[in-house]
């Protein structure tokens, strides 16, 4: 069977996204204290919508890599979640990653877009000052994947 290369184009421009996003959302980390975070609105914004963009290119990357391997007719992951849980069947990410760090990252990308009038500024806050390491160290893991990618049987375009 023929395997469709990982483009390693699409990776490092979504990895690109998320780094620029990280940057502003560590910044709001280093410079606002809880209390100054959630009184402003603007700042809170400005922390949403960076959350929300880094979340999205992670699963972007998330869905390119998984969509490289075979599936049974059927069994391909669809959602996001199932997506996360792939990487980690497959070997792309720690199994115990993908199901303690990668499936919640997934949920909560869920509420930022579905249920963002429930986002509360403590929330966003503590995220954004104690949880990014998770999006880095997925970013590690898709740099991996595309300098090595026949640990995981598939190869990257060039």
């Amino acid at each position: 069977m023929y395997k469709v290369p990982l483009s390693r184009t699409k990776i490092e421009s979504k990895l690109a996204l998320m780094r620029e996003a990280l940057s502003v959302l560590n910044t709001i980390g280093e410079r606002l204290s809880a209390e100054q975070f959630a009184g402003d609105p603007r700042e809170f914004a400005v922390a949403e919508h960076h959350l929300r963009r880094a979340l999205e290119a992670m699963f972007d990357i998330a869905g390119h890599i998984i969509s490289r391997f075979p599936y049974a007719p059927g069994k391909r992951p669809k959602t996001i979640k199932e997506i996360a849980r792939a990487l980690g069947d497959k070997g792309v990410v720690d199994k115990e990653f993908a199901l303690n760090r990668l499936v919640k990252m997934a949920g909560y990308r869920n509420r930022l877009v579905h249920f963002y009038d429930e986002i509360t500024p403590q929330e966003l806050y503590r995220i954004v000052t104690c949880d990014l390491g998770d999006i880095e160290q997925f970013a590690r893991y898709a740099i991996e994947t595309v300098r090595s990618p026949e640990r995981i049987g598939l190869t990257v375009e060039e």
